[in-house]
């Protein structure tokens, strides 16, 4: 019995000692100080961020007197707005709004552009602007820089119709904006092809 347990004991100092840490050739090498991207890797997709869907766009009459002041006909596009008095506006989409919502505190949409509350709006940073060509006084906000421009798309009895407020101010319109106010307030009608006679 004591030489079977010797013979144990002998075989299992006859043994390498247990090596808790891994092999070196899979040992992961320290992170670099300041990681470089991989030239050869593949480029990893990511999803774009969702775009504002547009809720208006193509040739509009004016409907009021206020929206043949400030544009006349008006050309609604993907990143601009034009008018045919020389008006234009540089614009990138920045959220959909409902008609109950505030661009400014106790101020809705709704009160402004007369829609209902749960009425959808499309809310548009001005980048760049420039006033109507024969009367630059009668530019959107007058001889303030327009901040944001809002439309709705909105059918009433009469058909269509295009909603459109000027907003003056930088901050984002919201319940918490500081110094957004509304400028002007217009409306829009399709252009209707002409008759074929």
């Amino acid at each position: 019995m004591v030489a079977a347990a010797t013979l144990l004991l002998a075989a299992c100092d006859k043994q390498a000692p247990v090596n808790s840490a891994p092999p070196e050739e899979i040992t992961a090498p320290a992170p670099a100080a300041n990681p470089q991207p991989d030239v050869n890797a593949e480029p990893v997709e990511r999803a774009a961020p969702p775009m504002v869907k547009a809720v208006a766009m193509g040739e509009f009459e004016p409907g009021n007197p206020v929206a043949t002041a400030v544009t006349g006909k008006l050309t609604i596009d993907d990143n601009s707005m034009r008018g045919d008095n020389g008006a234009s506006f540089t614009t990138e989409r920045v959220a959909i709004v409902n008609g109950a919502d505030q661009y400014s505190p106790g101020n809705t949409y709704a009160q402004a552009m007369m829609v209902a509350a749960d009425q959808e709006i499309e809310l548009r940073r001005v980048l760049e602007q420039t006033p109507p060509t024969q009367m630059p006084a009668n530019a959107m906000c007058g001889g303030s820089q327009t901040g944001f421009i809002a439309l709705a798309k909105v059918t009433e009895a009469g058909g269509d119709m295009v909603k459109v407020i000027g907003l003056k101010g930088s901050d984002m319109p919201a319940a918490s904006a500081k110094g957004i106010e509304l400028c002007a307030s217009t409306m829009y009608l399709p252009v209707t092809a002409p008759a074929k006679g």
